[in-house]
């Protein structure tokens, strides 16, 4: 055994599907304006900081955090008003509770679907739990939800998870929730309806989960001003819960996120009216994008504009020496072909980033 590397241990260990992943890419942002992850740009006030350190200043961080986060989930419970029989699971972000559905519900020959372009994970954790993966395409002209192919994909492979981003993750666009509640109809598994960016959209499914049976949504609480702290959760029939209950891992939301998030809840509307400023701002930054000629900027009701240019690769390049980190899909999936994606950040940013983006693609060859 001393004779052999680790590197070929490795190969000749590890499952052949995770062999040919690549893991998910973080770029350094150190010195950039950064508007590359759909981060909210708004520190909180003052005010509410200097409470949050006093607080957190007693926190018993010696001892294990309360496993079942009781007083968390029920700020949670009562901010969405959940009806009776209805609650909600954290989890470390959403990317836990992605991998916890899969675990669950990943019986032989079970299938994991969701629409593409859209958010990498689906794809990737159907990956690691050894799922079968199914994406049905969205229509190339304008990244919209082809039912039809959708209700045929689901009738032929009865998937036993669906995930659907509401509003669409790269594409930033609310697909028609008639459509959505044709799905979950059709759908014979469980369906999630992804929230992340509820905060910046025109509507939700939270007051549809009494409706049906095979509904959860999820959302992360990341892009509303808690990114740091890493925490998302399911809402949804206790029925459900108390089972997916049992794969979540011990103590997976520490003591101070459980903390500083029930402050900030406690102050959720000082974060809605930071999300209605940046949906303020989006509408602006659309406009600027729309009037330069080489670019074409999808609709969104997220806190990003996806935006296609010729040559996105340069153009990145280009906004990254001017010190403007923003995201390059080109090359992640064949229907972002030179799309790039920004995150809308404050105006003063906004404005460095118009500016960069302008200098940029003078220089594109």
């Amino acid at each position: 055994m001393s004779s052999i590397s680790a590197s070929s241990l490795a190969s000749s260990l590890l499952r052949c599907e995770l062999l040919d992943l690549h893991a998910y890419h973080v770029p350094d942002s150190a010195g950039y304006i950064k508007l590359d992850a759909m981060e909210n740009p708004y520190q909180v006030p003052s005010a509410l900081r200097a409470e949050i350190a006093g607080m957190l200043a007693g926190a018993e961080i010696n001892r294990y955090p309360d496993p079942g986060a009781a007083a968390l989930k029920s700020k949670i419970s009562a901010l969405l008003g959940l009806p009776e029989g209805m609650g909600v699971l954290l989890g470390n972000g959403s990317d836990e509770l992605i991998q916890l559905l899969a675990l669950a519900l990943n019986k032989p020959g079970a299938t994991l679907l969701s629409v593409e372009p859209s958010f990498v994970m689906y794809k990737m954790i159907a990956t690691f739990t050894g799922m079968r993966y199914v994406g049905v395409p969205l229509a190339v002209s304008d990244f919209s939800l082809d039912l039809a192919a959708t209700l045929a994909a689901i009738r032929r492979e009865q998937p036993a998870l669906v995930f659907l981003a509401y509003p669409n993750n790269p594409t930033g666009n609310l697909f028609p929730a008639d459509a959505l509640r044709q799905i979950i109809e059709a759908t014979p598994g469980l369906v999630v309806v992804d929230e992340a960016y509820y905060a910046f959209a025109s509507d939700s499914f939270i007051s549809q989960l009494s409706r049906y049976p095979n509904l959860l949504v999820m959302r992360t609480f990341s892009k509303l001003g808690m990114a740091g702290l890493r925490l998302g959760f399911l809402a949804g029939s206790n029925a459900w819960l108390e089972q997916l209950e049992k794969l979540r891992l011990p103590y997976n939301v520490g003591v101070l996120p459980q903390l500083v998030a029930g402050k900030l809840l406690d102050h959720h509307e000082v974060l809605l009216q930071q999300a209605g400023q940046i949906k303020r701002d989006r509408a602006l930054l659309y406009q600027q994008l729309q009037a330069i000629p080489a670019v074409q900027v999808f609709p969104s009701e997220a806190n990003f504009l996806l935006f296609r240019v010729a040559h996105a690769t340069q153009v990145f390049n280009g906004l990254k020496q001017r010190g403007v980190l923003i995201k390059n899909l080109n090359g992640g999936h064949p229907m972002l072909h030179d799309c790039l994606r920004v995150t809308v950040g404050t105006p003063q940013e906004n404005e460095r980033f118009v500016t960069a983006l302008k200098e940029s693609l003078s220089h594109v060859q």
